[in-house]
């Protein structure tokens, strides 16, 4: 059922379970008007438009994903475009739940970073719904440190990289993921005092790098644990780092993959779910009905195994996860809450950007960027701005059957 709410009369919906972004309630509904959220009430007033979820399901806070690579069988990287970006999203918004992301170009030419820039700022121009900005995730990493960025890819901070990076401006966010030992002192609070936002990524630094740039501003680690100096028996490391300076946030890999069980259990205990946020690292196969069993990432083939992406030296490549598959595997196997995992998802990744005041909840004022979940947390649609496409009736079954898990 297709629900558009940017016009009277009233958008409600109703649902056994909404969790608010920090909390559970139960038999609520959820008035939007205008994209916006107006109400949250136990007694759902007299509208035109009712949608009442599913017996069981869960209205939740739209999800929010600052790395996403690719999607719908678009890489940025390959397709740095409006039309590109607009795919990707798509195959995140119908199988993840996802509403707001930062698409993600992998290292480039500076050439391909300008590209990707522009590209994203026509799409939020074009208004392609969800795209909050842009993640350039490299190129100033240490080839210590690659993990699947070509190495050739991989470059030396210049004069005016600062202007090149944060190219974005005020139309959107910037977040960009560096190596803190890769880059000149100063770089990180130059970045920061022109907007942008700078994770701890790709980096072999074992700590005095790293805290000159938490001192600098660098306010986040990108997927901990992987690509990174581990946490050591005198050396704290990135990882070491991360879990104990309440200044920074991380995000996390929960596929499976990424990162093991008692990593995850121990991310979250140390973080708190107030500054540990999930991440896909989606790759271009997520949400492509034709995606084949390999693909091309800069001249190397990458096989995909069932839900792991790596290439032939078994390097992990991206992944095959959605934001709802990170909240499965967060409750099941890392000793996540339901309402834990749903704000990792959500208003944690919301906050780290800023917009904590916009999404992430369901209150009044709020963007009406919502997902709504079954009982096995797969999707069964979503509210962007309140552009709603929900399922009315429809058993879960059903909407995985259509794709909607």
């Amino acid at each position: 059922m297709d629900l558009a709410a940017s016009a009277s009369p009233d958008v409600v919906i109703a649902a056994e379970q909404v969790f608010d972004g920090e909390a559970l309630h139960h038999d609520r509904t959820v008035v939007v008007r205008g994209g916006r959220i107006v109400d949250l009430t136990p007694n759902p007033p007299s509208a035109a438009r009712l949608v009442r979820l599913p017996q069981g399901a869960i209205l939740a806070p739209g999800f929010v994903d600052v790395q996403v690579n690719g999607g719908g069988g678009v890489l940025l990287n390959d397709d740095p475009s409006p039309a590109g970006i607009a795919r990707i999203a798509a195959a995140h918004r119908r199988l993840g739940g996802t509403t707001a992301l930062l698409p993600t170009l992998i290292s480039d030419t500076r050439p391909v970073i300008r590209t990707a820039i522009q590209a994203v700022s026509s799409a939020m121009a074009a208004g392609v719904p969800g795209i909050l900005g842009i993640h350039l995730e490299g190129p100033f990493l240490s080839p210590q440190r690659p993990g699947i960025h070509d190495p050739a890819r991989l470059a030396r901070f210049e004069p005016g990289d600062i202007a090149l990076l944060t190219g974005l401006g005020g139309t959107g966010i910037t977040l960009v993921t560096l190596a803190p030992e890769a880059v000149p002192p100063g770089t990180v609070a130059g970045l920061v005092a022109r907007g942008a936002r700078v994770c701890a990524g790709h980096t072999a630094d074992e700590g005095s790098a790293i805290r000159a740039a938490l001192d600098e501003g660098l306010s986040g680690f990108t997927h901990l644990f992987n690509a990174m100096s581990q946490l050591g028996p005198r050396e704290a490391g990135a990882v070491g780092i991360a879990l104990t300076d309440d200044r920074a946030f991380a995000g996390i890999i929960a596929d499976g993959h990424h990162v093991g069980d008692v990593a995850l259990v121990l991310a979250r205990r140390m973080k708190g779910p107030g500054r540990l946020m999930l991440v896909t690292d989606a790759m271009s196969p997520v949400g492509d009905p034709e995606a084949r069993a390999t693909f091309t990432l800069f001249g190397r083939t990458i096989h995909r195994e069932g839900s792991r992406l790596a290439g032939a030296d078994g390097t992990l490549a991206g992944s095959m996860l959605t934001m709802a598959g990170a909240v499965r595997h967060m409750t099941a196997r890392g000793g996540a809450s339901l309402e834990e995992a749903l704000t990792m998802a959500s208003l944690t990744p919301a906050r780290f950007l800023g917009l904590d005041a916009q999404i992430g909840r369901i209150a009044p004022s709020f963007a009406a960027d919502l997902v709504a979940l079954d009982r096995e947390l797969h999707v069964l649609g979503t509210c962007v701005r309140g552009d709603c496409n929900v399922l009315d009736g429809r058993s879960a079954s059903a909407a995985q059957r259509i794709g909607g898990g």
